[in-house]
């Protein structure tokens, strides 16, 4: 029996879930470091050392969870931890593109469609896929709990303020894609609210990563804070929040 507490970080090759993948191996927990490419992912595994495992996952393959599922299950034959990290903000935004004038292309009257469905493929869709499939393992768990990392600017009373900062560039793609993400973990919340499976919601704020073209105003280290904090709540922690930074509350 695989005596420290095992998790599975997704899109753990870079920014906010290579920090979290460091920092949980630091504090002693077993972390499958999830990344699409199999070689980055091994890169991260190996500049994390010991305690941290490599293992290709691409969220918007069935085959690919299903052996990730598999592969952890065999290994070691349970999960106590998983963070929905992975995410991407857009397919086609031209280098050098703002946020404002991304958000301007993607307006509800002119949005490609497909953009949509992309991003929403990963940010969405693959987010519940990965948690479906680890929930047989997370069950197998005597403190188990699922971190999935969102964004404030999908919040829809934040966006529903005329003086929220952030409000003119809320669309259709990157910034409702995590409305509906808060939407499909609120029901994950409200699900598994009778056993013993936690759930949190947490943003990293505007970070500086590869998601956002690196012009977000906060460190890796500052944005990922609060994600780390709730990674490591022990089983005395609280379920069904969504926060950001020292558990300021983000309305939903």
């Amino acid at each position: 029996m695989h005596d420290k507490r095992v998790a599975l970080v997704t899109g753990a090759n870079q920014g906010v879930g290579l920090h979290l993948a460091k920092q949980l191996v630091a504090h002693g927990v077993t972390v499958f470091v999830g990344s699409r490419n199999a070689e980055r992912g091994e890169a991260a595994a190996k500049a994390i050392g010991p305690g941290a495992i490599a293992l290709q996952l691409d969220v918007t393959d069935r085959a690919s969870i299903a052996a990730a599922a598999e592969r952890i299950r065999s290994e070691i034959g349970r999960l106590d931890l998983l963070v929905n990290n992975a995410a991407i903000s857009n397919t086609g935004k031209a280098p050098g593109t703002s946020v404002e004038d991304y958000a301007r292309t993607t307006r509800a009257s002119v949005v490609n469609l497909d953009e949509m469905r992309a991003v929403w493929e990963t940010n969405v869709f693959g987010v519940l896929a990965v948690t479906q499939a680890m929930l047989p393992l997370l069950r197998l768990s005597t403190d188990a709990r699922i971190v999935n990392v969102s964004s404030g600017v999908g919040s829809l009373a934040a966006n529903a303020d005329p003086a929220f900062p952030w409000r003119s560039i809320f669309g259709p793609v990157y910034p409702a894609s995590k409305t509906a993400l808060n939407a499909v973990t609120l029901a994950l919340m409200i699900e598994l609210e009778a056993t013993g499976i936690k759930v949190n919601l947490v943003s990293p704020g505007f970070t500086k990563t590869n998601l956002n073209g690196y012009a977000g105003t906060e460190s890796v280290e500052d944005g990922s804070r609060e994600v780390v904090r709730v990674a490591l709540l022990g089983p005395d922690g609280p379920s069904g929040t969504f926060t950001l930074w020292e558990n300021q509350t983000i309305r939903w």
